[in-house]
């Protein structure tokens, strides 16, 4: 496939830069299978013999989830729709705390594998197996986004196969993850975090270079955020650091495929600290993503090239932007691009490391999962091919934030309910997920089918007047589209009805929704279900428990399940 017209495509610097990333990647892993040929237990295998320290935990806690869908749609957010989205630094501080404080303690001091084995021990394995099911459906889902979107995105600017991006990025994966196990992971990560800044840095230093300096650029990009209340508002001040603290305290709380990292550290300390130094690469990275959103505008603010048709989704602009700047530059966009993969990389290993801890340890689940495994992801690929290339349209960054709102909120309220409820039971626990589910289900549903009117989601002006196009024929449905809903009447939010300001609901909201119903509906449920076993100041005897040893802990929460089930 060619790509986009007017613009160079790959040259073999290029190609180097990208096979030398992948290479690398797969050597990690052929390391550890030698150094561990010894030690093949899965323990060792998934867990790293437990013997990771701080640093290189905090680095890979950062890469699994700064995906490519950071490298390429965060610039786009902010492109679109302003640097407001930098105040999700605030929310990654009040995540950190409390999954330092509440969840690091509980699952560290279990010693479990899967973070679905504590859901047993508390409630029962009907719960274990809903929350596993549950996990297996939102990694399925964001780990397909986050694979073929960056292809799709990085083929249709710079030219690159498709499927062969693809393809490569999955046996690469595959390859280093089964040969090395969690310690291969975590230093491919290491390695991958670097390629990915140095492939921010390139586009940003040559950015500063053409726009004159940093503060053009920032002076360029002064469309702010809001401090507004208003929850519907897509982005304002609240919604990104309130919302946003339960999405990333949903990922680095519960999520098995963060939780595995830091309970893989050889001491509490060191785990403790792992998420702290993590802090840090977050910052750093979200610091150079939103940077690249406000180059963006500035390079591209008198004449944009989505509403041109020189591209046709908002998720190529920074391939486009790379292949612009850097194409004198031989081997620069290759490392743009491989800092992209970089982030596909470091996510779908630990999506692959993650789902294979929760499979093996759920047997259940595990025979008919395993056995198809292959063709269940060749089937997953092709009968979405053309789904996601429907939604190349729609911005993959909210994509992913609401994957993890409508099912890890859930999720993130079921752990809730069982660390800081001890009197909640198993049937509390159950219906309020399923509830839980269902309304921000709801939610996300209705907010695609009826989307919000711009005067809720702020969307910056978008320029063409500064095109100099010699051939008028340049445009395609985009720009269309685009038009159409701008000579459209904007429908005044006060004549909007009660649903659809329900539907208008920030995105960013629907995990603090799905959370809340949980904690809610399972006390509730648990009071009228268990009035004789409900006590309250069962608290203190339950947090004394589970942070004793392991078999203490195991006891004791067993003995509280079986104490408020029997009925």
């Amino acid at each position: 496939m060619s790509g986009t017209p007017g613009l160079s495509s790959f040259v073999l610097g290029d190609y180097l830069i990208f096979a030398l990333m992948l290479l690398v990647s797969a050597a990690v892993g052929v390391y550890y299978a030698w150094k561990d040929r010894d030690q093949r237990t899965s323990g060792d295998f998934l867990m790293g013999g437990k013997k990771l320290t701080a640093l290189p935990v905090a680095m890979s806690l950062t890469a699994s989830f700064m995906s490519a869908i950071t490298v390429l749609s965060t610039p786009a957010e902010v492109y679109r729709f302003g640097a407001i989205i930098a105040f999700s630094g605030l929310s990654y501080v009040l995540a950190m705390i409390a999954t330092s404080e509440i969840f690091l303690p509980v699952f560290y001091r279990l010693g479990i594998t899967s973070t679905y084995e504590y859901l047993e021990l508390r409630f029962n394995r009907a719960t274990r197996l809903l929350g596993t099911v549950l996990f297996i459906v939102q990694t399925v889902l964001y780990t397909g986004i986050v694979i073929y979107t960056p292809a799709l995105a990085l083929t249709q600017v710079t030219g690159i196969d498709l499927w062969g991006a693809i393809v490569s990025t999955g046996l690469v994966c595959t390859f280093y993850c089964t040969m090395g196990g969690l310690k291969a992971v975590v230093w491919t990560d290491v390695f991958q975090v670097g390629v990915m800044l140095a492939g921010f840095l390139a586009v940003i230093v040559q950015s500063v270079i053409l726009q004159g300096g940093i503060f053009p650029i920032i002076k360029d990009s002064q469309d702010g955020g809001s401090f507004d209340m208003n929850p519907l508002r897509r982005h304002t001040f609240w919604t990104i650091t309130i919302g946003a603290t339960f999405v990333w305290s949903s990922i680095y709380g519960v999520n098995q495929a963060q939780v595995q990292r830091y309970i893989s550290c050889k001491s509490l300390t060191h785990a403790r600290l792992s998420l702290y130094i993590n802090l840090c690469g977050l910052w750093c990275i979200m610091l150079c993503s939103v940077f690249a959103g406000l180059c963006l505008y500035s390079i591209y603010k008198s004449c944009d090239p989505w509403t041109s048709g020189l591209i046709s989704a908002p998720d190529q602009l920074m391939p486009y932007l790379v292949m612009d700047i850097l194409r004198g530059y031989p081997g620069l966009p290759g490392l743009f691009v491989a800092a992209a993969y970089s982030g596909s990389l470091s996510t779908v290993s630990s999506s692959i490391n993650a789902l294979a801890a929760v499979t093996v340890y759920c047997m259940d689940l595990c025979v008919l999962v395993w056995q198809h495994w292959p063709f269940l992801w060749m089937a997953y690929y092709s009968k979405y091919n053309n789904l996601m290339e429907m939604y190349n349209l729609y911005c993959f960054y909210q994509a992913v934030i609401s994957i993890f709102g409508v099912i890890g909120g859930p999720l993130l309220g079921l752990f809730t309910l069982g660390i800081l409820c001890p009197f909640a039971n198993s049937k509390g626990a159950i219906s309020g997920l399923v509830l839980g589910l269902m309304l921000s289900l709801w939610v996300a549903i209705g907010s695609q089918l009826y989307p919000p009117p711009p005067e809720l989601t702020c969307p910056l002006p978008l320029i063409t007047k500064g095109c100099n196009f010699t051939n008028m024929d340049i445009h395609n449905w985009t720009s269309t589209i685009l038009l159409t809903e701008a000579t459209t009447p904007i429908q005044h939010l006060n004549s909007r009805s009660v649903l659809d300001k329900w539907y208008s609901l920030s995105y960013v909201y629907f995990s603090p929704i799905g959370t809340i119903t949980v904690v809610c509906v399972g006390l509730l449920v648990s009071f009228f279900s268990g009035k004789d076993n409900f006590n309250i100041f069962q608290i203190s005897e339950f947090q004394m428990t589970i942070l004793t040893s392991y078999a203490t802990t195991k006891q004791g929460s067993l003995y509280i399940n079986n104490k408020h089930d029997r009925a």
